[in-house]
């Protein structure tokens, strides 16, 4: 008895040091938060959210779904793309951005009732759909769990839709649906990836979570990743590989120019450009890249 009644103080002192996190409906402190993402070792925002650099989102945006699964199944991440989005504007760029969750659970109402209570104190204003919108910052992509809910489980209209583009200048990603189609395609630049579209508003769900970890198809998504679009779907990016990935996408973007240059001059075979080159190949190629004046180098272990 005596072991035991130490360890519940224990856990009702972690559980009263947690509440403070509870902020942003939160199930996760700031210091949570940090530790889960703690192989992120740059700048943060307030929360404990990674910021990836600007600078390094531009570069991204020349990343395709392939180069970024090359680095991150290497390292084991064999669960960060999911495909078969349905797209709203889609556009010629790949909409790139730092991910801000948002997680929606079927209502409960006893707990729907405290998540309301909590939500106004902490300044929510309207329905629990939009104090997610009034947190968003530039170059945000607000990524919504909706657990797939089409009727009924449309997160945004036009309206919220607008909100979240005059916040992020970004895009929009929803395991669910939204409404009102014709509005939001009236918003130049506002990417939208969506399971479906319903003219029904948002109903019978509960606002579990802020900026915390959740389920996006076959993916784990954290507060912080780098999404990156293309046309097979999204790609999570864990933001510690953003500038390794970036290398190997350069490397790869220039063994490809070379390789279809050499297989155009009958210079080399199909079968010694698509494989693991041999020295005497790669030893060429690095001469060639030296010649363009950058720094990459070719090596198989990028492959």
């Amino acid at each position: 008895m005596k072991r035991i009644i130490p360890n519940i103080t224990f856990l009702l002192l972690a559980v009263c040091m947690a509440l403070p996190g509870y902020a942003q409906l939160g199930m996760f402190s700031k210091e949570q938060r940090i530790n889960l993402t703690r192989d992120w070792t740059g700048d943060r925002f307030e929360d404990g959210r990674p910021k990836v650099p600007d600078s390094v989102l531009e570069q991204m945006k020349n990343v395709d779904a392939e180069e970024a699964w090359t680095v991150l199944k290497k390292n084991g991440y064999n669960n960060q793309f999911d495909g078969s989005w349905r797209v709203i504007n889609d556009g010629s760029e790949r909409m790139v951005g730092r991910v801000f969750t948002a997680v929606f659970m079927p209502k409960r109402p006893d707990v729907d009732s405290v998540i309301m209570e909590q939500g106004k104190k902490e300044g929510g204003v309207g329905n629990e759909n939009s104090w997610p919108i009034d947190m968003l910052l530039p170059g945000d992509v607000l990524v919504v769990d909706l657990f797939g809910k089409i009727a009924y489980g449309t997160y945004a209209g036009d309206n919220l839709s607008t909100a979240i583009f005059a916040h992020t200048h970004n895009g929009l990603v929803v395991d669910g649906s939204v409404r009102d189609q014709t509005g939001i395609q009236l918003i130049k630049g506002f990417r939208v990836f969506v399971r479906g579209v319903d003219p029904t508003a948002l109903a019978d769900v509960t606002l579990m979570g802020i900026n915390v970890p959740i389920r996006i198809g076959r993916t784990t998504v954290m507060p912080g990743d780098v999404v990156v679009s293309d046309v097979e779907g999204l790609t999570f990016i864990p933001p510690q590989f953003c500038k390794r990935i970036i290398e190997v996408s350069t490397l790869i973007h220039y063994e490809d120019e070379w390789g279809h240059m050499m297989l155009r001059e009958g210079k080399f075979r199909p079968g010694e450009i698509d494989g693991l080159w041999p020295k005497a190949l790669s030893d060429e190629f690095n001469k060639w890249l030296e010649s363009k004046g950058t720094s990459v180098r070719y090596t198989n272990d990028l492959k």
